[in-house]
């Protein structure tokens, strides 16, 4: 049994994330990212919750949790794997909420799928983000992921085609890269953004700094 390095403390900042075992995809269609995403709401509470039950709300974002586990700033789901920005709110509330999550999609996506067994590629990766200037890179690195959908070499080679990145960038619906933009969604209520820095108070800012690296030239 492995034991994680990290210990998380309350007040610190941390890029969660994992993969789907062999690299294998965790999301195959827009309902599976949905669900994932609904859980990041639901499973962010210290009650217990039947997610059949909460179906009958009329969102499952009117669901009253409580007091909150974590905070999260950014996250993005990809095909096979995803990336959350998170700070926790109470003791151990990092990984009760991982758990929460993990288990509580994994059930979902055995069930659909007909299969059963592990998903994910072992426990949860985390990365301490030791240093402001490396909080505020975390916000573009988890947002411009999706970019590798259409450019898989952007980050060795460059962004050829900047109008398309930027067009799927605001089309693609699985991460907080809207809510930065402003956009009026459900989705918007997952993050906690005054529980971190600042660093994007408009959306004109948070564009500025993703066309920064965007815009970026490889040598």
């Amino acid at each position: 049994m492995s034991i994680r390095k990290i210990i998380f403390a309350s007040g610190e900042y941390y890029h969660v994330y994992n993969r789907g075992n062999s690299k294998q995809k965790i999301f195959h269609d827009a309902k599976d990212y949905a669900r994932f995403m609904d859980l990041l709401f639901v499973c962010n509470t210290h009650k217990q919750f039947d997610f059949h039950v909460l179906r009958k709300l009329k969102s499952v974002f009117d669901f009253n949790r409580g007091e909150s586990l974590v905070a999260i700033g950014a996250y993005c789901l990809m095909p096979n794997h995803f990336h959350i920005l998170i700070t926790q709110l109470t003791d151990n509330g990092i990984t009760k909420f991982m758990q929460k999550l993990t288990t509580a999609y994994v059930m979902y996506y055995n069930q659909k799928y007909k299969r059963t067994g592990g998903l994910f590629e072992g426990k949860f990766k985390a990365e301490y983000i030791p240093t402001d200037r490396y909080l505020k890179y975390i916000f573009s690195y988890i947002h411009l992921n999706p970019v590798k959908l259409i450019e898989p070499k952007w980050k060795e080679k460059g962004i050829k085609n900047k109008k398309a990145v930027l067009n799927h960038l605001r089309a693609y619906q699985y991460s907080s890269f809207l809510d930065y933009l402003g956009e009026n969604r459900l989705y918007t209520n997952i993050l906690h953004r005054e529980s971190f820095p600042e660093y994007f108070p408009t959306k004109a800012l948070f564009q500025e700094e993703i066309m920064t690296w965007i815009n970026y030239n490889i040598k």
